[in-house]
């Protein structure tokens, strides 16, 4: 039956229910008030994985009741593909760690744009700095940007206004994380990892929520896109590049760590985490080296929230030990 979410219709539907019923609900963009309203009923709430649950109901045609049929099917014969339920509260919170990087985003493309404009006039007078947006070069922007043409000088005037906008509210938002997760001791453990800040520790926190999901380290990495696809015929593997089927905010996390820790490898010179990407930027691309050193970072962040203790490198003899057994 279909009934509208706008008024009390479902609410007094969901509440004739028996109470614990199971209720599969799709995994869709706007599953959160309907999980809130499915919990305060006293319902058995099942959030579903949408892809592999079309695979397991098969057909060409799409259409709501259709949808809805197969996951009563599935819910029914025990086959239903469910994924974790964070709780309300992590749910919130997350909140504010996707919008922190989604506001980040524009103020890369305002930057291009306005490096791009100097680009185009030749406005910038030498090798421009590595961050010309800071403080100490405002001077210098504001000087490059009264070379450029009249309209385009307006235009680029309005984009560094916006700019400067964005980042106050990104200084507003990071101190909310910082009052609201930073002091988190979990998020303070993955904070020992290498390239690891208050950003990204929050946010893997946030993102793997409860840990005991994971059966084992090669799990998180998997779910953070860090491991390559396999396909395996007459005895022969190939693998290919990581899955796309993965959660895309982990995953940028954990390439921004690595990243992080190979932009200030000196610091790290003598960690594992260098040697790792030294041994296979020898024989495969940086690419590949880099998400290495990722799939590494998230298989510890496993180890630091089941042990509940801060990052520590293998040691030399155990590494060589666990690569002459699987040898």
């Amino acid at each position: 039956m279909r009934i509208e979410h706008g008024g009390r219709d479902l609410r007094d539907y969901l509440g004739s229910l028996e109470k614990g019923t199971p209720v599969a609900v799709e995994a869709s963009g706007g599953w959160y008030w309907f999980m809130d309203e499915l919990e305060k009923a006293g319902l058995d709430a099942r959030l579903v994985n949408p892809l592999e649950a079309k695979h397991r109901m098969g057909g060409k045609n799409k259409t709501d009741k259709l949808d809805a049929k197969g996951l009563a099917i599935l819910l029914r014969n025990g086959t239903l593909p469910e994924v974790w339920i964070p709780s309300a509260r992590l749910r919130d919170l997350r909140g504010l760690m996707r919008t922190r990087r989604a506001t980040r985003s524009h103020t890369t493309v305002l930057k291009n744009r306005i490096h791009a404009a100097f680009r185009r006039y030749g406005a910038m007078e030498g090798e421009p700095p590595a961050d010309l947006f800071s403080p100490k070069n405002r001077l210098r922007l504001s000087v490059a940007i009264g070379r450029l043409p009249e309209e385009t000088q307006r235009a680029t005037l309005h984009e560094w206004e916006m700019l400067d906008l964005i980042n106050r509210h990104i200084g507003e938002l990071e101190v909310r994380i910082r009052e609201r997760i930073g002091k988190l001791g979990w998020v303070r453990l993955l904070k020992s990892m290498p390239g690891v800040g208050e950003i990204l520790g929050a946010t893997i926190y946030l993102e793997i929520g409860d840990v005991e999901r994971f059966p084992t380290a090669a799990h998180v990495a998997s779910y953070a896109g860090q491991t390559p696809t396999v396909h395996a015929s007459g005895g022969k593997s190939w693998h290919g590049p990581t899955s796309p089927q993965a959660n895309h905010y982990l995953r940028w996390a954990f390439v921004e760590a690595a990243n992080a820790v190979l932009m200030h490898r000196h610091t790290y010179a003598d960690q594992h985490v260098i040697e790792l990407y030294d041994r296979l930027k020898k024989h495969k691309c940086h690419g590949k080296a880099a998400v290495a050193v990722a799939r590494h970072l998230a298989e510890a962040s496993w180890w630091i929230l089941k042990k509940r203790q801060q990052y520590r490198p293998p040691h030399a003899q155990v590494v060589a030990e666990s690569s002459s057994k699987n040898g």
